[in-house]
């Protein structure tokens, strides 16, 4: 009984978060789009300070809500990102205000970083349909992706070198075909 007591505790707990998420992933693409580009920087003043409230707002939800056991840790990196990316979004707020575009440029790769300290931090809650994918692959003890990417590789070095030595270019182009297929078929 503790067990499925333990299940829905963390299914109420993804849920939460995922509602949460919903909203905050907008936000961050937002000032993720005015980080990107200097000119967007020069526009962002009436936006930032409520983008910058939709971060506090999102911290305070992370706050109230229990995680499950074994989650505390990467709970706490959540809160604490999301409250270090909302001072650095203030940041950049007063010194666009005081100072202008310019220097606030000067911020915005330390403000980058602590936006994607908020998604590393969702990563690491292992959160999503991302962290269900492996499970099933580990039932029969084989990770059918990566083998078949391994495949991929030594065929295609064993053709670039069979290429190379027999100075043949479609051969040598038929490896570096086969290396890079295996890039798409490799999921980790």
């Amino acid at each position: 009984m503790g067990h499925a007591a333990g299940t829905t505790e963390r299914e109420r707990y993804a849920s939460a978060l995922a509602g949460l998420w919903e909203s905050l992933a907008s936000t961050l693409a937002r000032l993720e789009a005015v980080a990107a580009d200097v000119s967007s920087l020069d526009d962002a003043g009436e936006r930032l300070p409520v983008l910058q409230n939709r971060l506090h707002w999102a911290g305070e939800l992370v706050a109230g809500i229990e995680p499950p056991p074994g989650a505390e840790r990467a709970h706490a990196e959540l809160e604490e990102a999301l409250e270090t990316a909302r001072d650095a979004t203030g940041d950049v707020r007063e010194v666009l205000e005081t100072e202008g575009a310019g220097a606030a440029w000067l911020l915005v790769h330390e403000w980058r970083g602590s936006l994607f300290g908020v998604r590393l931090a969702r990563h690491r809650l292992g959160l999503g349909t991302q962290a269900s994918a492996p499970a099933a692959e580990q039932e029969d003890g084989v990770n059918w992706s990566s083998a078949l990417a391994t495949a991929l590789v030594l065929a295609g070095t064993a053709a670039f070198t069979a290429g190379a030595v027999a100075v043949l270019w479609p051969v040598w182009a038929l490896g570096l075909g086969l290396v890079a297929a295996s890039f798409l078929v490799f999921e980790p």
